[in-house]
């Protein structure tokens, strides 16, 4: 059964992360999407290391589900191929740095007089206004200006610190693919598509606003240097390994005091309410590590989860693989690239009952659809080897 996006056509234009990523979360809902790649290079991302069969794992893992062609976009004939491929699609995503695509011809103005009710999106870094609207992005510089480093960095008095992991451009690619079919439920209402804009920036910032911004959420009062709202690294050292418990509510901390057979910390007068168990943070957790300190992962985990306390083993990304919760919920799935092998990969989050999301096909080769995504656009067999000669397309 096809997808609950299946009949919908995506031209994809963007490149690295936060667009492909998008697209390949509509792609694996059931979108057709058309992945247009400049002829020779493709996505940078086909060129980082880690690869198997001519493709590195990054491409891998946010291009499956597409189909690629090749346009040069600098050409004017090129332009024109892009229009042609617009008309029959309903979506175009791009990420190019703002003022871009207008200098090339194809920003929302020029798409919209052959596609009048397409979806046009538009992922930047900073957004189109203010003084880094031109500035170069890369997700460590995200993670500076949203005050998401300060966050990581426990409090405003510590060190500034990175997450380590690629989260704007991936938390972007999210927000993007819910914006997106949002305009489309819009379209089918109204019969209208419209511009939809995001900057990594703006999604950064609205997701530490719902925990970590409550010190600047209240007009005209003073707000002393930020405490960590939500990031707490609740990592603790056993004898062989380490193991995350965490606990909000009064009854899970009565169940970790009892686990831990320190019954004498309920009557501390420094933890008897979750505001005071908050503000005495650090000697809170120093007295927890002490304890967890002294014996195995397993045997803490098994006291833990009999008590009721919320508790994890902490897996390096090999034992993630093969746990039981991820086999069990079939997280992880494997198929077969026609170029890179057997591949490992995510399935898509959101489970639906009913139109299921599925792997298709993999990651394409660079043009790969070509002729077939041009012969769909109307065009004939001498114009396509035309635009080929000419290095319009390649292939």
């Amino acid at each position: 059964m096809p997808g609950p996006l299946d009949g919908f056509r995506v031209l994809d234009l963007s490149a690295v992360i936060s667009g492909p990523y998008a697209t390949m979360i509509l792609a694996d809902q059931g979108a057709d999407v058309i992945k247009v790649e400049p002829p020779g290079t493709g996505d940078f991302t086909r060129s980082a290391g880690n690869r198997s069969g001519g493709f590195s794992a990054v491409f891998l893992n946010n291009n499956r589900n597409k189909r690629s062609i090749t346009v040069d976009l600098k050409q004017p004939a090129g332009v024109d191929v892009l229009k042609r491929l617009a008309v029959g699609c309903d979506v175009l995503v791009q990420n190019f740095r703002p003022g871009v695509v207008e200098r090339l011809g194809i920003g929302e103005e020029a798409i919209r007089e052959v596609a009048p009710e397409i979806v046009y999106v538009s992922i930047s870094g900073f957004g189109e206004l203010g003084p880094y609207a031109q500035k170069p992005v890369y997700d460590p510089i995200v993670q500076a200006l949203s005050g998401l480093a300060s966050v990581q960095g426990g409090s405003d008095q510590n060190r500034p610190r990175l997450v380590r992991t690629i989260l704007p451009d991936k938390l972007t690619a999210v927000t993007a693919a819910q914006a997106i079919t949002a305009a489309l439920l819009s379209r089918t209402r109204t019969g209208k598509g419209q511009h939809v804009r995001l900057s990594m920036l703006d999604a950064v910032v609205a997701f530490l606003w719902s925990s970590d911004m409550g010190g600047q959420t209240y007009v005209g009062k003073s707000v002393s240097q930020q405490r960590a709202a939500s990031f707490i690294d609740l990592i603790y050292e056993t004898t062989d390994g380490y193991i995350s418990v965490a606990v909000m509510t009064n009854a899970q901390w009565v169940a970790l005091c009892e686990a831990l057979e320190r019954p004498e910390w309920l009557d501390d007068e420094r933890f008897l309410t979750t505001e005071l168990r908050d503000l005495n943070i650090d000697a809170r957790l120093e007295l927890t590590q002490s304890v967890l300190s002294q014996r195995s992962a397993a045997d803490w985990l098994d006291r833990l989860e009999t008590a009721g306390v919320p508790c994890a083993p902490v897996l390096t990304r090999s034992q993630v693989i093969d746990h039981p919760q991820i086999v069990a919920g079939g997280v992880v799935v494997e198929n077969d690239h026609p170029q890179a092998g057997r591949l490992r990969q995510s399935r898509n989050a959101a489970r639906f009952s009913t139109s299921p999301a599925e792997q298709r096909r993999g990651a394409p080769q660079l043009g790969e659809h070509c002729d077939e995504i041009l012969a769909e656009a109307g065009f004939a067999q001498a114009e396509i080897a035309d635009l080929r000669t000419s290095g319009v397309i390649g292939g």
